[in-house]
């Protein structure tokens, strides 16, 4: 893919959420996550037990370390809210607050771990307040405003397709496409969890955004429909033949199908070093995503530890960006610990050199991904554990069919290779699919 010729348009704040007390300029629709890092609002919420300092690290919704208390309801996924005005965010899990938890002293206190349920005692009054000190350290947020909906998510229609996909990323929406251009009469849905279609190309620093938002329409003219905001959530082979149970924006749908496809893609990774939790070590994808999607520079100075492709284009894109950027390439030289508290400040690292220290803002690591494998697999598929693919990548024949009759997988599910190789895998196998409709 080419640079485009002009810069993008800069972040336009057009709305506000209030977070504890202060407004915080949002774009309307945007995560919470990115609207409060714009704002250098870095400490999300605090660990259970330890009360770690924690911010997003993947933005994908899939690490928990952006959880917050939102419009009164607590342990809400910050990268998966949409800013809305009037939106009320409170950081949770900390007294008095996030920026400074008093309770954190358990992090110094207890070098060697901690176990917090035998700090319990004899004498009943000390117990009943040692009973509210282990809730306090133990706990994750406190009960909502309001009592959330009893009961289960409410049961929409039931909808039979020819080929359920799930995963609106480039392999997905490529074999939807060529599933579509090879049978037109066939009903094809794509689910996906995301707020917008187009999966990993929205990090791709190199017109990743255009480059998603045109694969889309050509799926939606080619006739696919595209649901977001519907993750998939498990599925059921002994409910009328076998059903996936999908999360429409809030409604249970029970889907089935002629053919699934599973097009999961694949999860960021974090990397062994010391103090690796630290807020302001992200994911390298994510620290693109704010780049490209949301016209954020994560920091001044970034690390970008890792030999991949995408590694090599995101430091390109942030020394374009203005950004002072050092690479790490994990091969002659390895992390040793990273500095900083509630923030990251330098990165130690260890080569042939000796050791020294990076002064950053921020770290992205751009590790393997590990194939996304939980659902095909549930599905009946076989996995394989294959480090070089990432992890437990999903097993299928050259057309894509799983050990599952009528299950197919593609893309970084099957082993992380990139957006290009994910493409190709999705069109293959699309066609494929087509053949046995």
């Amino acid at each position: 893919m080419d640079r485009p010729d002009e810069p993008p348009p800069a972040r336009a704040p057009d709305t506000s959420i209030e977070c504890e007390g202060e407004l915080v300029p949002a774009v309307a629709g945007e995560p919470v996550a990115v609207a409060l890092f714009a704002s250098r609002t870095r400490v999300l919420s605090r660990s259970i037990k330890y009360h770690r300092p924690r911010s997003f690290f993947c933005l994908a919704g899939h690490c928990n370390a952006c959880l917050m208390r939102i419009d009164g309801q607590p342990n809400v996924k910050a990268c998966r809210t949409p800013a809305a005005p009037g939106m009320r965010v409170e950081r949770q899990n900390a007294f008095p607050s996030g920026s400074f938890d008093v309770l954190a002293a358990a992090d110094f206190l207890f070098p060697k771990g901690m176990d917090h349920h035998t700090m319990f005692t004899a004498p009943r009054p000390l117990n009943i307040l040692m009973q509210k000190v282990v809730r306090e350290i133990g706990g994750l947020g406190m009960l909502p405003d309001a009592a959330p909906p009893q009961g289960e998510l409410p049961v929409g229609r039931k909808r039979r397709v020819d080929v359920a996909i799930v995963g609106a990323g480039p392999a997905g929406l490529q074999a939807a496409i060529a599933i579509r251009r090879a049978r037109p009469a066939a009903s094809v849905l794509v689910v996906d969890e995301a707020d917008e279609p187009g999966g990993s190309l929205l990090s791709w620093p190199e017109r990743g955004v255009e480059g998603a938002a045109a694969l889309a329409r050509e799926a939606t003219s080619a006739g696919v429909e595209i649901r977001t905001r519907a993750p998939a959530i498990s599925f059921y082979p002994e409910d009328e033949g076998g059903v996936l149970a999908v999360d429409d924006r809030g409604t249970l749908v029970r889907l089935s199908a002629g053919r699934y496809l599973y097009a999961t893609g694949a999860y960021d990774q974090a990397q062994w070093f010391g103090n690796n939790d630290r807020p302001g070590i992200l994911a390298a994808r994510a620290v693109g995503l704010l780049l490209v999607r949301h016209r954020v520079l994560a920091g001044r100075r970034p690390v970008v530890v890792g030999e991949t492709a995408y590694a090599a284009a995101l430091v390109a894109a942030l020394g374009a960006a203005g950004a002072e950027v050092a690479h790490i390439d994990g091969t002659r030289t390895r992390v040793v610990e990273a500095g900083g508290h509630t923030w990251v400040k330098n990165l130690t690292v260890e080569g042939e050199g000796g050791r020294r220290r990076i002064k950053c803002d921020v770290v992205a690591l751009a590790a393997t991904p590990a194939p996304a494998s939980e659902l095909v697999r549930q599905h009946g598929a076989a996995v394989v554990l294959d480090p070089a693919l990432g992890g437990f990548a999903c097993q299928r024949d050259d057309d894509g069919a799983t050990a599952a009759p009528g299950v197919y997988a593609c893309g970084d599910v099957c082993g992380y290779r990139g957006i290009a190789a994910a493409r190709s895998d999705g069109e293959r196998v699309g066609r494929a699919i087509a053949e046995t409709l």
